[in-house]
């Protein structure tokens, strides 16, 4: 694969992170999640321009190599706490799964998240995803029960304490 870049979401970009997202979600969920509960989750692309506006009013990072989009990862801010930060979305194409895409999102997101002076991230992890979290530091603290659609679905809330960010050198 060739070297992965990273850049912010632009509103062209909202067709292909919905489809990218509805396809990780119904191959990689298939083995968490029966075929109706992902078609709920995944159902809320059925809005392309509301998905395009959610993307837009997170701060949402693309990463990519030789022209394929390979995932992405969406920050949002914690409206309770100020100094941390939420990941409200993270998703890898299913082809490029479990090729270190999602880790260097992941990274990217921390990066962030600590320049701008968080001292955690949040996330609600599918059970899909959730050892991945786990594997980089994320500890549960509440499974949670939430209703997409007319189907249930269960996530866990998990959090990570973030070192703090370098200082900046002086100029």
């Amino acid at each position: 694969m060739s070297t992965i870049s990273f850049r912010p979401f632009l509103p062209q970009d909202a067709e292909a992170l919905a489809e990218l997202f509805a396809a990780s979600i119904e191959v990689l969920g298939e083995e968490y999640y029966s075929p109706e509960q992902r078609a709920a989750w995944a159902s809320a692309v059925d809005d392309l321009p509301a998905f395009g506006e959610k993307l837009a009013g997170l701060l949402t990072i693309l990463a990519e190599a030789g022209g394929d989009l390979l995932g992405f990862v969406a920050l949002k801010d914690d409206p309770k706490f100020k100094e941390n930060r939420i990941i409200d979305m993270l998703y890898v194409a299913p082809d490029h799964a479990r090729q270190g895409i999602g880790k260097a999102l992941l990274d990217v997101a921390e990066l962030i998240a600590r320049q701008r002076g968080a001292e955690a991230l949040v996330t609600d992890a599918s059970e899909a995803s959730r050892e991945f979290f786990e594997a980089f530091g994320y500890e549960m603290q509440a499974r949670n029960t939430v209703m997409r659609g007319d189907e249930w679905l269960v996530n866990t809330t998990m959090k990570k304490k973030l070192p703090p960010a370098a200082p900046k050198a002086d100029a």
